[in-house]
């Protein structure tokens, strides 16, 4: 991401910008709207101007900003907030309007994002009404389609950073201080314009001193909405799972929990967080158990840059972004001898650390003195809390203690996990700081879409012309709470920006809740293919549109010939696609089994690969899996090939958790947690110590094709290699298998660029596949001559890049194509995918890579959104 420093006056308080922002596209402000044919040459002095901007100029001192601009410039007139963004009526001599007008642009507020700027010359009473002299703030204009863009929430700036802390000044130690350029605006708005009476501010009151920096110009507080002290604002308090009140400092009382091992429910911006010592593997453990979160990886907030450097390497575009105002999660690779835990991500060796954000963040953690698991406030795969006796009742048995106030927040909001991938930034989930901010297009929709997302990782997206509005992430449709979540917020982003879908998008699986849900809305639907969704939102999120090759890798995607997808080559553009190419298809031994139990794919995969030779097959199987019982080893070979940060348990909590969940998987039945259940596996099969026993039953199922689908999938292939090299044969969370092989990879040294495994690319009845069985082949033949497992994890990721350029060449020669956009959750990962990247532009292709949108399925309403729009507008209304 371009960035330039920007320029800002000293005003009360401080009131400097801090840290760098985008570049702003100037809008088109040379030209005067109402009169085409006239020019700022013609303008004449004292004449009077509208202005209309628009972009995110409600909640960021966008108001207070040109008030000084324009009284700096001799201006009058006066700027409101309307609907559709700010307006400004100035008059003035010609040269400082035209010097006004290009500063508005240039010297923004940090957080303003400036997307068009239109003038008109005003003529008659409107001009008049101007005073001779003076500009000022008007109440703001609810006349007005409401298309104003909101600010997401801001981390806490430099300023309001060192009054935290400033034992002199009258907000020391307030956990909810704030000004023009930071704080709270997306979670806390109800409504357009951003005004306190329509925030969760209003109940409120603000008490002189408050009162007195509001209407003062020349303070950063100035029409700051959330604006509180101790006297007037919100207030904190600490309880105890029994709902007691604790005496003392709620800061000082909850840091000293921490220190003691127990774990903390603080209530953030946009819902709960547990909070528990990082470095103690005893607290990390007792959270995971607790919150039946036995293997996923844990966000961890540490106090400063210069502690998160103690853990990890960083760049600086990674210090870049987490000392930026959005202050995602970064995913980091971890330093050794980190005195992070090694529950706290088991098996990788990535970490995702964050700053703190709010100004109850700085004072936890410097209180604290040590980094905290910070990680979402719920039972795993629900969506977080947000109100106060939710967060008692739903997090209970959890949480030894509650942090809580008394501000609303109106909008559930986690936090966004973001990377550095060349040199810029590869955003994985999209939320806090993020959104409701709109995906530019590059060019309109004539129809109103709303598209209803994905069943995983699920976000919708309402495009109305240019603007995409991408939700926040909302998370898995598989529990009626994230349905009761996605609901909600769907409804809070309708009525926020007054949006009227003419249209549904969703996937083409039948039995999808998604499909389900768009054919409630009782509005003509348009069913997208999941992987075309994918590929069409990484070209939205590049600002392009025409013809491309797209490499679409992922999980699961339901095909237009009703089988699973997820290793898809497509030529295509935004309203069509044809499916060119895809990986060989293996069979997957009871269905959706096959995501946890990995040994299954391995099964189907070994299968395939020896031509159903069963003696083979079964002696392969029986000695790589020998000794395992279901989600009692993390390894196969009675715990083979683990690397450094794995646990005996396969990198998941030991002892009781770990068991119970192996030992329900094993039974084929779920485990309790108390809200609901977790399915860990749904056996069809035995599974015990006799592996042989074991593949005898999958031989069957296989052989008689009885739930037994066949998948061209690329995270099923990862997930088979990953259990043939001994990683890991049960899986707790989505994609752990792949993770846990690029962290074995990228151990390999040095980590090999080309493979000299084979890539065989074969002439299909419709559309070249990749023959993937010599591959896995080669993967066994190295394995048996004793090569290193992180060398065979390293060769396996350069044939896989290796043979989607290869295919691409090929798709290239017969279509002229030469750009490649990549898309799929496969492209989290961080050492295929720019070693792709980089072999595409050695053979001439441009490859176009997400950046601001997701590339797993948080990505996907995008596309469906884009894709139906074009096919809608090509079939003239008819999808």
């Amino acid at each position: 991401m371009k960035v330039r420093a920007t320029r800002g006056g000293k005003s009360k308080g401080g009131g400097t910008e801090w840290e760098a922002r985008p570049l702003q596209r100037p809008g088109p402000w040379m030209t005067l709207l109402g009169d085409g044919k006239r020019r700022w040459e013609g303008m004449e002095d004292g004449k009077a101007l509208s202005i209309e901007v628009r972009g995110i100029v409600q909640g960021v001192g966008f108001r207070p900003f040109i008030y000084r601009l324009a009284r700096e410039h001799r201006l009058a007139g006066w700027v409101e907030n309307t609907p559709e963004g700010a307006r400004i009526l100035a008059r003035g001599g010609r040269r400082e309007l035209e010097a006004f007008l290009e500063n508005i642009t240039r010297m923004a507020p940090p957080a303003a994002v400036i997307e068009e700027v239109r003038t008109a010359e005003v003529e008659g009473l409107e001009g008049a009404d101007l005073a001779a002299d003076g500009f000022y703030i008007r109440e703001s204009s609810r006349a007005g389609e409401k298309t104003a863009l909101v600010s997401p929430d801001l981390a806490t700036c430099p300023d309001c950073r060192r009054e935290l802390f400033d034992p002199r000044d009258r907000r020391y130690r307030y956990p909810f201080i704030n000004c023009t350029n930071c704080g709270p605006r997306f979670t806390i708005i109800a409504g357009i314009p951003y005004d306190r009476p329509l925030t969760a501010m209003a109940k409120f009151a603000m008490c002189p001193d408050c009162e007195r920096e509001y209407n003062d110009p020349a303070d950063r507080r100035y029409h700051a909405q959330p604006n509180a002290c101790p006297a007037c604002g919100p207030r904190l308090w600490l309880e105890d799972d029994r709902g007691e009140a604790v005496p003392g400092d709620p800061v000082v009382q909850a840091a000293r929990a921490l220190r003691e091992g127990k774990i903390v429910a603080v209530k953030g911006l946009g819902g709960f967080q547990l909070a528990c010592d990082a470095t103690s593997d005893e607290a990390v453990a007792r959270l995971r158990e607790r919150k039946r979160r036995y293997a996923k990886p844990l966000a961890v907030m540490v106090g400063s840059l210069e502690e998160a450097e103690k853990y990890c390497r960083i760049n600086e575009e990674e210090i870049k972004l987490l000392a930026s105002p959005r202050a995602p999660i970064v995913l980091l690779p971890e330093k050794e001898g980190s005195r992070l835990s090694r529950q706290v991500a088991p098996g990788l060796r990535n970490q995702g650390l964050f700053l703190p954000y709010t100004p109850l963040h700085h004072l936890l953690l410097a209180e604290a003195g040590m980094p905290l698991v910070m990680t979402s406030g719920n039972v795993s795969e629900e969506p977080i809390a947000k109100e106060n006796e939710e967060a008692r009742r739903r997090l209970a048995g959890i949480a030894d203690y509650f942090l809580l106030h008394d501000r609303d927040i109106l909008v559930r909001y986690d936090d966004s996990v973001t990377s550095v991938l060349g040199g810029r930034e590869y955003i994985l989930r999209r939320a806090r700081g993020y959104a409701p901010y709109p995906v530019v297009l590059d060019r309109g929709s004539r129809v109103e879409v709303l598209a209803v997302g994905a069943e995983l990782k699920n976000t919708f997206c309402f495009l109305r012309g240019r603007h995409a509005f991408l939700s926040q992430h909302v998370g898995d449709l598989d529990n009626p709470e994230t349905l009761r979540h996605f609901e909600e917020a769907l409804e809070s982003m309708r009525h926020l920006f007054s949006l009227r879908p003419e249209v549904v998008a969703h996937d083409m699986h039948p039995d999808y809740l998604s499909t389900q849900l768009a054919a409630g809305f009782g509005l003509p639907r348009v069913a997208v293919q999941h992987h075309h969704a994918h590929i069409v939102s990484c070209l939205a999120d590049n600002g392009e549109s025409g013809r491309v090759i797209g490499v679409s890798w992922d999980g699961t995607g339901y095909g237009t010939d009703g089988t699973v997808w997820g290793g898809e080559f497509l030529l295509c553009d935004e309203a069509d696609f044809q499916r060119a190419g895809h990986l060989y298809a293996f069979p997957m031994p009871g269905g959706e089994a096959c995501v946890r139990e990995l040994d299954r794919m391995a099964f189907g995969v070994l299968w395939e690969t020896y031509g159903g030779e069963e003696e083979s097959i079964l002696e392969i199987y029986s000695s790589t899996f020998a000794g395992v019982e279901a989600g009692e080893e993390g390894g196969a070979k009675g715990g083979g090939w683990r690397p450094r940060e794995a646990s005996p348990s396969g990198g998941t909590v030991p002892d009781g958790a770990l068991r119970q969940a192996a030992r329900a998987a094993s039974r084929g039945s779920r485990v309790r947690n108390n809200r609901g259940t977790e399915a860990v596996g749904q056996d069809t099969v035995p599974v015990t110590r006799d592996a042989g026993d074991r593949a005898v039953a999958l031989a069957a199922m296989v052989r008689g094709g009885f739930n037994t689908p066949h998948t061209s999938s690329a995270g099923r292939l990862f997930d088979a290699v990953a259990a043939l090299l001994g990683l890991r044969v049960r899986a707790f969370y989505e994609g752990q298998a792949a993770c846990e092989l690029e962290a074995l990879a990228s151990t390999a040294t040095p980590f090999l660029r080309d493979s000299s495994y084979p890539v065989d690319i074969l002439d299909g009845e419709r559309c070249l596949v990749w023959d993937t069985r010599p591959l896995v082949l080669a993967v066994l033949d190295d394995l048996r001559r004793g090569s290193e497992p992180p060398t065979v994890a390293a060769r396996f990721h350069a044939a896989l890049a290796r043979g989607m350029v290869e295919v691409c060449r090929i798709l290239r020669e017969g279509s002229g194509i030469t750009r490649v956009a990549l898309s799929g959750g496969v492209f989290q990962n961080r050492l295929l995918t720019p070693l792709v990247a980089e072999l595409l532009g050695e053979e001439g292709f441009r490859c176009l890579l997400h950046s601001r949108v997701p590339c797993n399925d948080g990505g996907i309403s995008l596309g469906q959104a884009v894709a139906a729009a074009r096919r809608w507008e090509r079939d003239g209304g008819t999808g």
